[in-house]
């Protein structure tokens, strides 16, 4: 019997058949269509995966560079606060405690100041090292923290540790150093007044080298500056 001929004899057989396929191809569809579903889901989780943990990555970064620029401010604060000590006389004579390396409060600041400076690196970007940022850090606080105590303790005292005549001797310097600071005297009259400031602090108030250097620079500057046809100060 050949192909024909059993079709013909047996044509009734094309619906029940005809209907197993389609419903077979009609399975194998919602089965794709799930299955490509499944894959878009996961394809977009991948995605979210990726850009969220780079957006993570970004974020950490900005934080870091945020805490890095944080620590620099804050050491340039209490150094600027010191500064302002350091580099005038006046202001030193009035406080001694803040250079007289006999107090432990005093001591203490000034080792957290070099600690302090010895970690903080030439380019910022070694900062980004999360251990080496961390220890500038500590380092930074301590500072802060020093130096608050250490000003605290020279304010409540100013001289009071000091004699009478010790006392009178200062005062006599600060005298001499507005004297010295004084662009409207002569040179002699400021070389000399500066002389006896540092005659009368010796053996009372120490005073760091950048201190004097600072000073003598700055009455140096005066006594160089250009003068008027005359001869005097223009």
């Amino acid at each position: 019997m050949d192909v024909l001929e059993f079709i013909g004899n047996y044509w009734w057989l094309v619906f029940p058949i005809g209907g197993a396929l389609g419903g077979s191809v009609n399975a194998f569809m919602r089965n794709a269509r799930k299955w490509d579903e499944r894959r878009r889901q996961d394809r977009i989780e991948l995605a979210r995966i990726k850009y969220g943990a780079r957006a993570a990555a970004a974020e950490q970064a900005r934080v870091t560079q945020s805490e890095i620029d944080r620590t620099l401010a804050r050491h340039q604060a209490v150094t600027k606060r010191w500064l302002d000590y350091e580099l005038d006389v006046a202001k030193l004579i009035d406080y001694p405690l803040m250079t007289d390396m006999r107090e432990p409060l005093t001591l203490d600041f000034h080792r957290a100041k070099r600690d302090a400076d010895a970690l903080r690196p030439d380019d910022a970007m070694e900062l980004q090292d999360a251990g080496l940022l961390a220890e500038y850090r500590d380092a930074v606080r301590h500072f802060e923290t020093a130096f608050d105590l250490a000003e605290q303790e020279a304010r409540r005292r100013r001289t009071s540790d000091f004699t009478v005549p010790e006392q009178q001797a200062l005062v006599r310097a600060k005298k001499f150093i507005a004297i010295a600071d004084d662009p409207a005297a002569t040179h002699a009259e400021r070389q000399s007044a500066y002389k006896r400031a540092t005659r009368e602090l010796e053996g009372l108030v120490v005073l760091p080298t950048a201190t004097t250097d600072a000073f003598e620079q700055r009455i140096a500057g005066a006594i160089d500056a250009p003068r008027g046809e005359d001869g005097g100060q223009p």
